[in-house]
Order: structure tokens, then sequence, then C-alpha cells
């Protein structure tokens, strides 16, 4: 199995690979915004709304701020739509409604503005909570998938490893959106802006106080 592969085809991958520039911009653009303005520029609104709700049960408010409130919400939606290849996005397109249609279907609901956090949350664990084994069947699976498509066949993806492929995606994404916030980055993580005295083999806890540097 190519994992490496998998990943840049489920749009994780590429993160790590645009330029600084394209980054910086990206997250400069989604600054002073409110999230009650918020009209997404890849997602529809409802999707939108669903995203926040999702990205905040990966990483909610505790004594660090929520993921939605450093705008991760923004710089996802903005990140898919700007950098993502249009065939990466028809994939998360594809694999989020098919995650929105399970939690719908276990919800009793008809129209994804109405789900909850109490409604994601189940699918969203469910969709995260696999073996190793089956992690590997189901990158598998998705390589397979994007190699028919590459070559123009028709290709149906298993609607369990799609709401796999979604939730992962998301969960990678909403960590990195997190990780490169300027608050996160500047509040949380250890940071210093001009790099200073060079010390060696000393103790992370000593130097940072136990935190990871900021990127």
């Amino acid at each position: 199995m190519d994992r490496r592969k998998a990943l840049k085809n489920m749009g994780m991958a590429l993160g790590y690979t645009v330029a600084t520039p394209t980054l910086v911009s990206i997250m400069q653009s989604c600054k002073g915004e409110q999230a009650i303005e918020w009209t997404p520029d890849f997602f529809t609104k409802e999707e939108g709304k669903v995203l926040t709700t999702l990205i905040d049960i990966i990483l909610p408010k505790t004594d660090t701020p929520s993921a939605s409130e450093v705008q991760v919400d923004l710089f996802i939606d903005r990140f898919v739509n700007e950098v993502v290849e249009k065939e990466n996005q028809d994939f998360i397109k594809m694999s989020m409604d098919k995650f929105m249609d399970k939690a719908l279907k276990d919800a009793g609901k008809e129209k994804i503005a109405d789900l909850s956090a109490e409604d994601l949350e189940p699918v969203l664990a469910s969709a995260l909570k696999v073996t190793k084994e089956k992690e590997v069947a189901h990158f598998d699976m998705i390589n397979k998938y994007h190699e028919d498509v590459e070559q123009g066949k028709e290709s149906v993806l298993d609607d369990e490893v799609s709401r796999f492929a979604f939730a992962n995606n998301l969960r990678g994404l909403t960590i990195w959106g997190y990780k490169t916030s300027e608050y996160v980055g500047e509040e949380v993580l250890a940071y210093l802006p001009v790099p200073g005295e060079y010390k060696g083999c000393v103790d992370v806890q000593e130097l940072t106080g136990g935190k990871a540097w900021s990127l």
C-alpha cells in the first residue's frame, strides 16, 4: 500500500507541501472575519455549519480556544477552494455527502442544517475508530478508487470507507489549521520570533516548558 499517495489523494499531504506565501495568504484572508458572517467559498452554507460543528468536536474549547474560535473552519474552506485540485475537491464532496447521509439516517433528520453536535459526534467517532488492519485496507481501497478515476474508469467507494476518508482527512486538516493559526502559534506553542542563543542537548521541559515549537 502506498500510504503517502493515499494521504495526498485525500488532500492531507497537499497541505504540508503548500508554499509558505500561499499558506500565509490564506491565513491572513481569514483574520478579522466573524464566523456569524461567514459565507463559505467551497462548501455550501449548510455544509459550513456542519464543518464548524465537527472541527469543534475534534478540538473543543478547554483552557485553549476551540478550533472555530481561531477560524479553522474558514481556513479549511479556503484551503480546499484555493489549493486542492479539482479531483480531490470532488472526492472531499463525495465523502462528506456519505458522512452526512449516515448522520441524517441515524438522527432521523432530513436536512443537514438540523444536525447537532450530538448527532454528528457518534458518526465521527465510529468513522475514526478502526483497527490498524482495517485502516490499511481502507487506504488500499482509497488508492484504487483514485487510480480508477485518474484512468477515466467508473469507480464507487464503499460508504464506510468514504466516511473514514472524510473524517480522517478533516481531523488532519483541523489539527494542521489549528497549529498554523496565529493565536495558537504565538500563545499556545513555544514561540520565538527571532532565534536567539542555540542550546543543544537541553531538556524540552527546561527549554520550552514542555511545549512544541510553533511552526
